[in-house]
């Protein structure tokens, strides 16, 4: 037997949740509220040596000598604090920065803040994301980030909403996580793995820190503050922290940022069974967003453009505001029932709001300053030819001004008022008012010495209210008109031709409500040679849709509750560990999953009626029913560990089914509608629905890391993929009451956007033993892909929208090149960072500084190709002119950009 206690090398107190490994077994386990640990079953004898390591601290090897028939006695252990770590400079710049913004696609690198040892998962995270780059090439949807054992994932898109405790770095950096398929004992998982934020009271070291940072990334200037009590007599224990973040603009133009963070945990440990803990964390916060724009905007405005804006009272302001404000409030119960089970039950209520503002101008133009009639392609492609005077009329006026024009939106509405007519323009907010409650146990019991049982049970229950709300007129004081402007249909036929003024629904009102159960149980199985486990899980999942305005386009089927859709999803998974020695590892992982399409991919506009994928006005128009996704995925990884050098070689194949994908655009070209007249309509605001997709993902990831010397560590890492859709599946579009189904959508062999599918990293770290130290990375990626339109891949591309027959004048090779996906070009980034820190009696203070980008290299990091040219006429007229008015839509990188961290820690 071994066992043992571990403290704070500086203030003697025991240290929670530190992980201790037997290194040539890879037995491992964690010291509990009072830093205590033990090894009772399995034990190796003679020579061993204990891994000692948590986050935020310096890992050690404790060599101890094992006999027969007597106890090891470690007490007292000690782990000194990483005082010139780079942690919290990456945590800084994933929970804070990328993951902020839940639109960007960097919010995929699920889970993986401060808490991975291995050398790829940290790269993956800190050097690749700045690029889009998704593990794997999956969504984040696939793993599963929890906070003291409950899942946060959204219900509505499956993915963890970061924003919600941004800004709490000192107190989430506690983690558990788990890769891949790999067992959690805290839920099934998915197949990126499981993320557990420890925010239990005890766990936290007692001290405290203070912090200021300055950026010129999403916010200029962050402060915060935080102090963990430790365990106090009378078994009480407390940790609250409180942060700021703000800041006009970060590197895209406009961009403000504006951000309150808040947490405070109380635990009361009852007795030596049973202990309370309770958690609160609020974190507000508001971002301007930024566009996404054609390449001939960047060309004319650089890559810092951003339309969404413009000067107001000599401001900048941003029509397109973020703003999320959802408190978090937990009750956690832990239970010791004996020296080898424990059940852990928890309680948590998430309520509040998620905004997003834009412009409506019902009845004025379109005010975005790079509409594509107000640029100079827009007049290149003149049907009479290029007018070149207002295409260079239209180019200076968009290279001087090009922003939104606020006081000619204020007059317009000023002279609506004398006239007594509606607003032209307001500015409205699409909101998302969530509340949902969640409950579960947890189990986790050592059957016998070598088999771990964990189980749970879990329940979630949400009430989401969707709406619009008026939140700004611009100086109309005779409201706006509840209509429709492109067809006159009325928003809510209940109450017609309703005026809105601020604070005001308007538009489109319904409640989505979901009830999901689930329960999940794992058998770990260690031996001396080799470890397996066995899992499963079932979960139910039941939505419906109340509407609460009657659409009259959707009279019939827009308001009153819906039908309840209900879905139930199983999951397998297996893997095991071979231990060819202390050095040499095996280990493979396989599962198979099905489970529930999320709210946003089940209805296919929940805005305006209650059909379903699949359903139009009641009607199967694909002839397939929604059904749930299913995922098959195995890896396999040879792992190299030694004093001197770390390394993880894995293969990995995932393949996705019976996917479905959802977006909204204005068409133009399409076929199959009509007006009120019977007239056929060719353009058209629709929703498009892909039903049945099948995605492939396969690749290897490589990391490696060395200790050449006690100063200087090498480390690269590389990861090659090939990310595509694997099936041609169903599309049909909808516009009101209608539809038009084309069938397949030949996507098959077309990339999966996300960032790109290869990506290779090296770089050093160098660290004194004065406590400076500095590292640098080169990052090369390479194969990143355009996200193609489905629709231009129907029959709808080479059929007449008005009659819909071939096209006379179809060439196939000339549609083979418009079709062909675009790929950008390979690129590399450089990144530095380095610090400094002090001990200065009891207290430290450390500074550190990083620079991203340092050779300013721009370049793409993903796009779409728009939708508005539905047919080859259109598509190949657009492709002909010297500007395109319709390109693809970019997003690109940050330049050179830096971030300063200056601490005191006591």
């Amino acid at each position: 037997m071994i066992k043992g206690s571990v403290k704070d090398a500086t203030s003697l107190e025991p240290i929670p949740d530190v992980t201790i490994t037997i290194e040539e077994t890879q037995q491992s386990t964690m010291t509990n509220g009072l830093g205590e640990f033990a090894f009772s079953s399995n034990v190796p004898l003679g020579e061993q040596v204990l891994q000692i390591s948590k986050p935020g601290y310096v890992t050690k090897r404790y060599p101890i000598i094992v006999n027969e028939g007597q106890t090891v006695n470690i007490t007292d252990m000690t782990l000194e604090a990483e005082l010139a770590s780079g942690n919290d400079l990456f945590t800084i710049t994933l929970s804070d920065d990328e993951l902020n913004d839940d639109t960007s696609g960097a919010d995929n690198i699920s889970g993986l803040l401060s808490s991975s040892m291995d050398v790829f998962q940290r790269t993956a995270a800190f050097e690749f994301s700045s690029s889009f780059f998704r593990m794997r090439g999956l969504d984040s949807d696939n793993g599963s980030v929890l906070i003291n054992g409950i899942e946060m994932n959204k219900v509505y898109n499956g993915r963890p909403q970061w924003s919600n405790w941004g800004g709490l770095n000192d107190v989430v950096r506690n983690q558990v996580l788990t890769a891949g398929l790999t067992p959690s004992e805290y839920n099934f998982g998915g197949i990126l793995g499981t993320t557990n934020i420890i925010a239990r009271a005890s766990s936290y070291r007692k001290g405290g820190r203070v912090t200021y940072s300055s950026s010129n990334r999403s916010y200029t200037n962050r402060v915060m503050a935080s102090y963990a009590s430790g365990l106090l007599d009378g078994g009480w224990s407390y940790a609250f922290m409180a942060s700021r973040r703000w800041g006009n603009e970060g590197y895209q133009d406009a961009t403000l940022y504006d951000a309150n963070s808040f947490f405070a945990t109380v635990e009361k440990k009852i007795n030596d069974k049973h202990s309370l803990n309770f958690t609160s964390i609020y974190a507000p916060n508001r971002r301007g967003k930024s566009s996404p724009n054609t390449q001939e905007v960047y060309d004319l405005k650089g890559i810092k453009y951003n339309e969404y804006w413009g000067y107001l009272d000599g401001e900048k302001k941003n029509s397109r505001i973020k703003e999320t404000e959802e408190p978090i409030l937990m009750l956690n119960h832990y239970w010791d029932i004996n020296s080898k089970t424990s059940l852990n039950t928890n309680v948590a209520y998430q309520w509040g709001k998620l905004g997003n503002s834009r412009l409506d101008f019902p009845g004025g133009a379109n005010p975005s300053p790079a509409y594509y009639q107000k640029l100079p392609s827009y007049f290149l492609a003149d049907d009479d030819g290029p007018d070149y005077e207002n295409a260079y009329i239209a180019e200076q006026e968009f290279i001087n001004n090009g922003q939104i024009d606020w006081n000619r939106i204020i007059d317009a509405n000023l002279t609506n008022n004398i006239g007594g007519n509606y607003a032209a323009y307001a500015l409205y907010e699409d909101r998302s008012d969530d509340s949902q409650v969640t409950v579960n146990t947890i189990l986790n019991t050592e059957l016998s010495e070598n088999i771990i049982l964990n189980a749970s049970v879990n329940y979630k229950t949400l009430k989401s209210e969707n709406f619009a709300e008026v939140i700004d007129l611009l100086g109309s004081n005779t409201g706006v008109l509840n209509v429709d402007s492109f067809d006159g249909f009325q928003f809510d036929l209940n109450n017609p031709d309703q005026v809105a003024f601020e604070g005001d629904k308007y538009r489109y009102n319904y409640n989505l409500y979901a009830d999901v159960i689930s329960g999940y149980a794992q058998g770990v199985f260690k031996y001396n040679k080799v470890d397996f486990y066995l899992a499963g899980s079932i979960t139910k999942t039941d939505y419906y849709r109340d509407g609460l305005y009657r659409n009259e386009a959707n009279a019939n089927n827009s308001y009153g509750k819906g039908g309840e859709v209900d879905f139930t999803g199983f999951g397998a998974k297996a893997g095991f560990t071979y231990k060819i020695s202390g050095k040499h590892l095996i280990d493979v992982n396989g599962g198979y999953i099905t489970r529930a399409p999320s709210l946003r991919n089940t209805y296919s506009n929940a805005r305006v009626n209650h059909d379903v994928v699949g359903v139009v006005n009641g009607v199967n128009v694909t002839g397939q029913e929604i059904t749930e996704e299913k995922i098959t995925s195995f890896d396999a990884s040879y792992i190299f560990r030694s004093p001197i050098v770390n390394a993880r070689l894995t293969g990995f194949y995932t393949k996705t089914e019976d996917a479905n994908e959802i977006s909204f655009y204005y068409a133009d070209g399409i076929g199959g509608f009509f007006d009120d007249q019977g007239n056929v309509q060719t353009n058209n605001l629709v929703s498009e629905v892909l039903q049945g997709v099948d995605k492939r993902h396969l690749g290897a990831e490589f990391g490696i890391e060395a200790q050449v010397t006690p100063t200087i560590k090498l480390k690269g890492a590389a990861s090659y993929g090939q990310y595509t859709y694997d099936n041609n599946p169903n599309l049909y579009i909808s516009a009101n009451d209608q539809a038009a189904f084309y069938g397949e959508s030949n996507l098959k062999d077309y990339k999966v956007a996300g960032g790109p599918q290869k990506a290779y990293s090296v770089g050093f770290e160098y660290r004194d033993p004065d406590y400076w130290w500095f590292g640098a990375t080169a990052n090369f990626f390479d194969e990143t892909y355009v996200d193609v339109s489905p629709l231009l891949r129907t029959s709808s591309f080479y059929t007449e929208p008005t009659d819909g027959l071939p096209m006379n004048d179809y060439n196939p090779e000339i549609a083979r090149d418009l079709l062909k996906q675009e790929e950008f070009g390979s690129y590399m980034v450089v990144n530095l960072i380095g610090g400094k820190s002090w001990k200065i009696n009891d207290y430290f203070v450390g500074f550190f500084a990083s620079v991203g980008n340092v050779l300013d290299k721009q370049y793409r990091t993903g796009g779409f190709e728009q939708g508005r040219n539905a047919n080859y006429r259109e598509l190949l007229e657009d492709n002909s002119n010297p500007k395109r008015r319709f390109g693809p839509k970019y997003w690109y990188g940050r330049g050179a950009n830096y971030f300063l961290n200056v601490y005191f820690r006591f």
